[in-house]
């Protein structure tokens, strides 16, 4: 629809959609709802589209319908209240959404702008947030709200409107438990890939991205015996590329400064009798399957200093080492983990064993 047209006043639902599919879920939505209007990308802003309704219907549900049959949909927000973009006028129209708190327990204010205005969208949410709390009374709650007030701001216009908190989801949502700490316990054995340079370099490579995806406290490079110089440096090689790689994503998108991973090499056999007093664990198909010992494998990683992870290649763990080994434990019984995934899947292994422990003592 030419934005001509389009009335930015009556818009009775924000959608919002992934990067490049406004126009394709807007034409579903047309399909779909022949008696609404839909603008895709309103004033150059993508991943949204403006919904307006010709028949008079409760906004509510009309969102709920789209959320139900169109997929490429992410969220989809029924407006209550428009208004200029001006932060007065925001906090004004707020008033009116005071009655839909009544029976909330908590809420939180959650705002996006879009274009140039002399307020942020910190300074809508405090004022919002506020004067909704000394109307209603209703307890402000930043992590887990029951509702959300939303306020969708587009250039010159503001949509606002309540929603329930689930429409927010967090990555740490209720009955998680933080385990990433964990992992800097975790000194990962991992044995060389050696074979062409080409090849060793690659695997070296997905490891090293392995390790520092779960931010490990070090990646000792154990051989065993004599190895070819040029293989060994190729897989080193790939090694330090693919912690460089992970981290540099790491360092831009968390919160806090990654942890990046330390790197040394050591004969399996001699750091095995160093690390004598430590928890070695062993990933072989000759062991226990994961189920079986993840509460151990979880009493050994939250009790100790450090505890060994060793991981085979082409050849595995030599058998001579079980011995040592606090566990043995097979990953999948009846699947041979290829090199690349099986330090993800040991890691992964430990995170599972960890939350079931965590979570169980915190009750």
């Amino acid at each position: 629809m030419c934005v001509k047209h389009f009335n930015f006043s009556n818009v009775s639902v924000v959608v919002k959609t992934l990067k490049n599919y406004e126009k394709v879920a807007a034409q579903l939505i047309k399909e779909n709802f022949p008696k609404v209007e839909v603008l895709p990308s309103p004033l150059n802003f993508s991943g949204l589209i403006l919904v307006e309704s010709k028949v008079k219907a409760k906004h509510e549900e009309l969102a709920e319908e789209i959320k139900a049959k169109i997929p490429e949909v992410e969220k989809a927000f029924p407006v209550k209240k428009h208004v200029d973009a001006k932060l007065d006028n925001i906090v004004e129209a707020s008033k009116e959404l005071a009655s839909f708190l009544e029976d909330a327990k908590s809420f939180a204010v959650r705002t996006v702008r879009r274009g140039s205005h002399d307020f942020s969208s910190m300074d809508v949410n405090v004022r919002v947030g506020a004067l909704l709390k000394g109307i209603t009374g209703c307890q402000v709650n930043l992590d887990f709200p029951e509702k959300v007030v939303f306020v969708e701001i587009l250039g010159p216009h503001a949509y606002l409107g309540i929603v329930d908190g689930k429409e927010f989801p967090k990555k740490m949502g209720k009955g998680k438990v933080e385990v990433r700490s964990y992992f800097r316990k975790v000194s990962l054995v991992q044995m060389p890939y050696l074979g062409s340079l080409g090849a060793s370099k690659e695997m070296g490579n997905r490891v090293g991205r392995e390790a520092q995806t779960f931010e490990v406290g070090e990646l000792v490079i154990a051989p065993v015996g004599g190895v070819d110089a040029k293989q060994l440096n190729a897989f080193l090689g790939g090694i330090f590329e693919g912690i460089e790689s992970r981290y540099q994503i790491q360092a831009r998108t968390y919160a806090e400064k990654p942890i990046r991973t330390r790197v040394y090499v050591q004969n399996l056999y001699e750091l095995v009798r160093e690390r004598s007093s430590e928890p070695i664990i062993v990933f072989e198909p000759e062991g226990e399957p994961v189920n079986k010992v993840a509460e151990k494998l979880a009493e050994l990683t939250i009790k100790s200093k450090r505890v060994n992870f060793l991981i085979g290649s082409r050849e595995g763990i030599p058998h001579g080492i079980f011995r040592f080994a606090a566990l043995v434990i097979d990953l999948c019984p009846g699947v041979t983990i290829a090199t690349d995934l099986a330090a993800a899947s040991a890691l992964t292994a430990l995170a599972y064993a960890l939350h079931k422990k965590l979570t169980r003592n915190k009750r």
